[in-house]
């Protein structure tokens, strides 16, 4: 369970001061169009930080730590989100500040998503398992 509280502290801790990076640089180099940089703030909070808050009342109640599932789906999950983040922020600072952008860097981007979405997966197969059967006859 500290797992999950140290992961969302610390996406909640990145998320902020991924917002206020966002806001300073794009004011220092006067930009006012669309990056990708905008919206890394709102993966971590939303995708790190509240995502590990829900899952961390899951785990009191199904215990979904006893299954080895739980640590692939940490892990790769976190991966996956991480890689994201990562790539969307280059990607960000390039367009913020004018620089040529290549094809490769969204590809990686998608295949970070494509981590996270493992990771996803892994969750709900371990939660799946987890949930006790339903009692015959029970509401």
């Amino acid at each position: 369970m500290k797992k999950l509280y140290y992961a969302a502290h610390t996406y909640m801790i990145v998320g902020v001061i991924s917002g206020l990076f966002y806001r300073e640089l794009t004011k220092w180099y006067d930009f006012t169009g669309d990056t990708q940089l905008g919206v890394v703030h709102t993966h971590l909070l939303a995708l790190g930080m509240l995502f590990h808050l829900i899952v961390l009342p899951l785990e009191k109640l199904f215990t979904l730590s006893t299954s080895k599932l739980f640590d692939w789906f940490f892990w790769v999950y976190n991966a996956g989100l991480a890689l994201t983040v990562t790539v969307m922020t280059v990607h960000g600072i390039q367009t913020v500040v004018g620089a040529d952008t290549s094809a490769a860097v969204s590809g990686i981007a998608g295949l970070g998503h494509i981590v996270l979405t493992v990771g996803l997966i892994l969750f709900f197969i371990n939660l799946g398992k987890q949930i006790p059967a339903q009692r015959q006859g029970a509401v």
